[in-house]
């Protein structure tokens, strides 16, 4: 994840857009590429979506979603690590195993 979160900043520093990529609006860059994602699906089946439009626009989300993890100083790893115990718990095996129902409702 260093190796991807580097070659970003220095894409970005190379261009001087650091001055952009204020929390806020890498939150709003990051839901309009996540959006865009979306837009793949949208009036297809889902084996008919563009791998390749999906494979641009997910690029584009984890680009920004590290470049805003950066920015709010947190790790990637720890933060996922984390959630993911988070959802263990509220998502234990023997109640949610092939249930798509939220945590509260099972």
């Amino acid at each position: 994840m260093n190796e991807i979160i580097d070659a970003l900043k220095k894409f970005r520093d190379e261009r001087d857009w650091q001055q952009f990529h204020n929390p806020k609006d890498l939150s709003l860059a990051l839901s309009i590429e996540a959006s865009e994602l979306l837009e793949a699906f949208l009036w297809k089946l889902p084996e008919d979506a563009d791998p390749e439009k999906i494979k641009e626009e997910l690029a584009d989300v984890f680009s920004f979603a590290f470049l805003l993890a950066d920015a709010c100083d947190l790790d990637v790893k720890d933060i996922v690590l984390a959630k993911i115990k988070r959802n263990e718990e509220k998502y234990p095996v023997s109640k949610a195993k092939g249930s798509a129902r939220k945590y509260n409702e099972l």
